[in-house]
């Protein structure tokens, strides 16, 4: 991966349908993120039967007494479904990616020819689930959500060990709440990651609103994540902490900017202000008038704009020296 890149969240944001999760991709392609992504399970392969739902995700859906098999069940997509939107981002430009959360979905995105596995992170722990990723995708992104930089070291470990190329990870700081209070984001938790791993970083984010994820290519990130939704009022586990089109369109704006703004790290002028040089920076000039052969000095010479005479950075080698012609004040001193 070169650049920034940056991946819309879609989700399970479509609530099991494929016309939304058009509109989603719509979005994502207009906002101009390089992947848009969704998320492929089998219910019955992700969820025990009695598996409770998280407080946010009973909170956001209003209804209690529903297991998270069944909220599940109902945000499934099909292989058709999958080809399908495939077919669609390559229409409008824009990478598709899902994350697979069972090794059937697994399977099944690698034998659609997608090549880029994200691992989630609740996964992080699940070290069959990490061979299996490892094994399948060339590339891979890995949250850590939850997870302590132990429970990051071990999974590294066995991505490596099975096949994964180091060079070919990028390690997503997170945290796991929707929202994410910002008193919890622990932004430099990222740089850590970096300086213990040595390796590719990104943010994962969900926290209300645009300004962490861009801070965090402020501070490195090669990968940003954020959920977005057509609309924050509709139904669904997701959309409540989600960014809206129009929030989606300035966070990444916002991001190729600072992403421009970087730059290569090296101090030296621009182009761009090579030009405003003469006029920001001062001369030597003559502070009154100084005759032929009087000698210069701290009495009769100062420092003004504009800076297309002999710069103040020579003012030692000046002082001392004999005027070789009259000067009137304000003139540019000349050796």
């Amino acid at each position: 991966m070169s650049g920034i890149i940056i991946i819309a969240e879609a989700g399970v944001k479509h609530n099991g349908d494929i016309e939304i999760a058009k509109k989603l991709i719509d979005a994502a392609a207009s906002a101009e993120a390089d992947y848009v992504k969704f998320q492929t399970f089998k219910a019955e392969k992700l969820v025990t039967k009695s598996a409770d739902k998280a407080t946010y995700q009973k909170k956001n859906t209003g209804n209690e007494n529903i297991t998270q098999l069944e909220m599940l069940k109902k945000l499934e997509l099909s292989e058709d479904d999958h080809v399908e939107l495939i077919n669609y981002c390559n229409s409008k430009k824009i990478k598709f990616l899902s994350t697979p959360f069972d090794f059937e979905s697994i399977a099944l995105l690698k034998k659609l020819g997608i090549t880029l596995g994200k691992i989630p992170s609740g996964e992080i722990t699940n070290i069959p689930y990490l061979r299996q990723m490892a094994g399948s995708f060339p590339e891979l992104v890995l949250s850590t959500g939850m997870a302590t930089i132990e429970e990051i070291s071990m999974a590294l470990n066995v991505l490596e060990k099975a096949g994964a190329t180091k060079a070919n990870i990028t390690v997503l700081h997170c945290n796991t709440e929707y929202p994410t209070p910002m008193e919890d984001v622990n932004l430099l938790a990222m740089l850590h990651i970096k300086k213990e791993f040595d390796i590719n970083i990104g943010y994962s984010d969900h926290t209300l609103g645009i300004e962490v994820p861009i801070a965090a290519v402020a501070l490195g990130a090669s990968v940003i994540e954020k959920h977005f939704t057509l609309d924050r009022k509709m139904d669904g586990p997701d959309h409540a902490a989600s960014l809206e089109t129009g929030e989606l369109k300035a966070m990444i704006d916002a991001i190729r900017n600072i992403e421009k703004a970087l730059g290569d790290g090296i101090k030296r002028p621009s182009q761009s202000e090579i030009k405003n040089k003469v006029v920001a920076r001062k001369s030597i000039v003559a502070a009154k008038k100084i005759k032929k052969g009087e000698m210069f000095s701290e009495e009769n010479l100062t420092v003004k704009r504009p800076g297309n005479g002999i710069s103040p950075i020579r003012w030692d080698e000046v002082i001392g020296k004999p005027a070789l012609q009259d000067f009137e004040e304000d003139d540019l001193i000349v050796l």
